[in-house]
């Protein structure tokens, strides 16, 4: 089949695309940036790549007319407060398109809205399905909550307040119902509707085989991970409060903390189980799942992270706009030393830098601006990098965002995401020689206003310290 793939570097997507493609399937990318997509040389037969926006239906004419099913997989939890607006245009765009093709399915995955008074966040998910099935083309909906899997943002808030806090302090909301499901058993529900008769124009609540209350999730969890933690629910933390606790003992954004917040309101629980009757299989228990989770994290084999994703950043999305670093109207530090060491040595440092490891030189220091850009709003340092050694365009770094990750040419630029009065970038360069190479390491600050230029001077004899030892630790290899 000529499938269509919204959303395909995101978190569902990218595992979803090679088990269509190994399905031997036709599979139609749908992007907003070519550059964020990796395309192996042996699926480039099967693989088109179709680079385009949702909110632009005039980019939607690239989608060819001869698909014979979609998903959409589309999902934002973005700064902007009009985001039940946006993803209400964005399916109606793509439903105005698809009717104008011969698509005969659309497989739409949503969150579970089987109760009457929903989150803003879970009433858009449902405007949404609606939107689709207002169409010509008939739709597929799969109703899910928490998913777990490594890199999932449930599975990672879960994993912080566990691994962090022997002793939580959580809201009423802890004894609402969830019903966890593993992303494996997700990704092989999505390609078992496909092109099946039983289940065109159908909608399915999917669900783990546990269910239990969030204050069980997190005790599972810990058991799991042999773990001993102890939870006290107290009845004064408003969804506001509990919002700025996950935002402060976690890797996650503010805002998605606050949705995540508000849909703890709501009991995740299938109501029917019908998807099961048609393919009767064992799904994997919520314990499996965890476990699952840290195998893979331990095999350095997790191919996609929340962290990745842009549905949550104030970036454009077409992350090219930002690899141009302006010359003019810049202040700089730029440190240029030889080394004599393989230069594999000091390439192989540079893609390590971040995440657990630290950045080599003053890491307190790197950790502080990370702790001030949390107090204001900001990423902070938390997200951490998704792989420990391996980067690609698109990837999360701390507070940074990789816009060019060149290993042939050696070269490594990233964009800041923290909070700051002006946009600044952090260039690595290696320049091989006869006996060893040459680092060149840029920090570049373009500044808004007076305030833009206080701040990088106030910080200057920091910055002095911080990136001359820094690039002096990367060049000894």
């Amino acid at each position: 089949m000529k499938i269509l793939l919204t959303g395909a570097n995101g978190y569902i997507g990218t595992r979803l695309l090679p088990r269509l493609i190994e399905d031997g399937h036709e599979v139609y990318a749908l992007v907003r940036s070519r550059s964020r997509i990796e395309v192996s040389p042996k699926f480039q037969s099967q693989l088109h790549v179709i680079e385009a926006d949702l909110l632009n239906p005039f980019s939607l004419l690239k989608i060819p007319a001869h698909i014979d099913a979609a998903y959409y997989l589309v999902h934002s939890m973005s700064y902007s407060q009009k985001f039940s607006e946006l993803e209400a245009r964005s399916a109606k765009n793509f439903m105005s398109r698809l009717e104008k093709t011969q698509a005969k399915q659309i497989i739409y995955l949503g969150g579970l809205c089987n109760e009457e008074h929903l989150s803003r966040h879970l009433t858009s998910r449902k405007k949404v399905g609606e939107i689709l099935q207002m169409g010509k083309v008939p739709v597929t909906i799969l109703m899910a909550g928490i998913i777990i899997g490594s890199g999932s943002a449930s599975f990672e808030i879960i994993r912080d307040l566990v691994e962090k806090l022997p002793i939580m302090v959580a809201p009423k909301w802890i004894n609402q119902l969830t019903q966890p499901i593993a992303i494996r058993d997700v990704l092989t529900y999505l390609t078992l509707v496909l092109g099946n008769p039983d289940c065109i124009g159908q909608s399915f609540e999917v669900g783990g085989p546990d269910v239990m209350s969030y204050k069980d999730l997190l005790l599972n969890f810990a058991k799991v991970r042999g773990l001993k933690r102890k939870i006290f629910m107290v009845p004064v933390l408003t969804p506001r409060l509990s919002s700025y606790w996950l935002f402060f003992l976690t890797s996650t954004s503010f805002s998605l903390a606050r949705f995540l917040v508000e849909s703890l309101i709501n009991n995740a629980v299938c109501k029917e189980n019908r998807i099961q009757q048609l393919f009767p299989r064992k799904l994997l228990s919520y314990e499996e799942a965890v476990q699952l989770a840290f195998t893979r994290i331990e095999e350095d084999w997790v191919p996609s992270s929340w962290k990745d994703t842009l549905s949550g950043s104030h970036l454009n999305p077409d992350l090219s706009t930002y690899v141009h670093v302006p010359r003019f109207g810049i202040l700089s530090d730029r440190r240029i030393i030889s080394f004599s060491c393989p230069i594999e040595q000091v390439q192989k440092k540079v893609w390590s830098l971040g995440g657990n490891r630290g950045w080599l030189a003053m890491n307190w220091a790197w950790k502080f601006r990370g702790f001030l850009d949390k107090l204001v709003g900001g990423i902070g340092l938390r997200r951490g990098r998704t792989h420990p050694t391996r980067l690609k365009v698109g990837d999360a770094l701390d507070f940074w965002r990789v816009l060019l990750a060149d290993e042939k040419n050696r070269r490594l630029l990233l964009y800041a995401e923290m909070k700051l009065p002006g946009e600044a970038w952090l260039e690595f360069e290696i320049i091989p020689h006869e006996k060893g190479g040459e680092l060149k390491q840029t920090a570049s600050f373009r500044p808004n206003g007076v305030w833009g230029r206080f701040y990088w001077y106030s910080l200057y004899p920091l910055h002095v310290l911080i990136f001359s030892r820094l690039a002096k630790h990367l060049s000894k290899g």
